[in-house]
């Protein structure tokens, strides 16, 4: 039942993934063929498994060897897999480990947005969303409520930042994904051109008196449409919404101006889903 490790040296350099290399240091953006992520809890460890993420050790409480872990485990292969006590674990991480698993897995490279889009009927475009629990919640709704694919502004955070994974609960690892464009310079103008050259029509969720309400039914009749939402202070840039073909509004009630980006997405992909 894999290669089972009793922690005894905290310096290890096999235990640095989970104690002490940052989110960056992690990405690896220098050679991101070898570039990790951490997944925690079984059910997110499952997701990112039948996904194919090839996984490198894990790191979990003694106790959790024979518990729905065990399945985990004999899926893993011979992989280390380090095991102590609750407490020592919490020295070594420095925070509880409250779902009891953790697993370093490898990297894959990212499809192109061509590849993402092929066959969907409704996208999510994210721009500079940067809180990792605001954009694992955004993958969360988009895998429940009808999203093909989701695409990702470069100055966004990292969809495998270990905050937003868990929020996602494993869905980063179930709806397509990637980023469009590598450079800030290939956003809104190219992305959106590259967009439109997919057949899609863009609708930026925005709030302007010129917008035309989620419920308008010229955007539930169109046969692709890409959902563009934006960062969660200033909302999306002039010239994304600009460049748009439509721009859109969720009517507000009781002098409230305004959703968390997290909380009006998914407004915006349960009424806008392809019927």
């Amino acid at each position: 039942m894999g290669n089972i490790i009793e922690l005894t040296d905290f310096s290890a350099p096999e235990l640095d993934v989970y104690a002490r290399l940052t989110e960056r240091q992690l990405m690896n953006r220098d050679c991101p063929q070898d570039g990790l992520f951490i997944a925690e809890s079984p059910k997110v460890i499952d997701r990112a498994l039948c996904a194919g993420y090839e996984p490198v050790s894990l790191l979990m409480e003694r106790k959790r060897l024979n518990g729905e872990e065990k399945d985990i485990i004999a899926r893993c292969g011979d992989i280390p897999v380090f095991v102590s006590d609750v407490e020592v674990l919490c020295r070594l991480t420095g925070f509880p480990l409250t779902r009891g698993t953790l697993c370093a897995m490898r990297r894959r490279p990212e499809p192109t947005v061509e590849e993402v889009c092929a066959g969907a009927k409704r996208v999510a475009v994210l721009e500079n969303i940067q809180n990792p629990t605001n954009l694992g919640a955004i993958f969360r709704s988009a895998a429940a409520l009808g999203m093909d694919g989701v695409l990702i502004t470069p100055d966004s955070t990292d969809p495998l930042y270990r905050r937003c994974v868990r929020v996602s609960m494993g869905t980063v690892f179930q709806v397509p994904w990637t980023h469009i464009g590598t450079e800030a310079a290939d956003w809104p103008e190219t992305g959106l051109a590259r967009l439109r050259a997919l057949g899609f029509k863009t609708a930026a969720m925005a709030l302007r008196d010129d917008s035309v309400s989620i419920d308008d039914p010229a955007l539930l009749a169109e046969e692709k449409l890409a959902v563009v939402l934006g960062t969660e202070g200033d909302g999306l840039g002039a010239t994304t919404i600009a460049e748009c073909d439509y721009t859109v509004r969720i009517p507000m009630s009781h002098g409230v101006d305004s959703l968390n980006v997290a909380a009006a997405s998914a407004v915006a992909f349960w009424e806008l889903r392809a019927r």
